[in-house]
């Protein structure tokens, strides 16, 4: 299974993007990101946003 991360600007907080999409509160050890984690599908792809 493929998963992809993606780092990205405009266009991405489109809700319409990914299907199956949840939202993750994540702890790294340098501390939160600046915004939730979007999990979900891109064309049947694994993807975090």
């Amino acid at each position: 299974m493929v998963k992809v991360g993606v780092i990205g600007g405009s266009g991405l907080e489109d809700p319409r993007i990914l299907k199956d999409q949840r939202e993750v509160e994540y702890d790294t050890p340098y501390g939160k990101p600046s915004s939730p984690l979007m999990i979900g599908k891109i064309s049947g792809v694994d993807v975090v946003i």
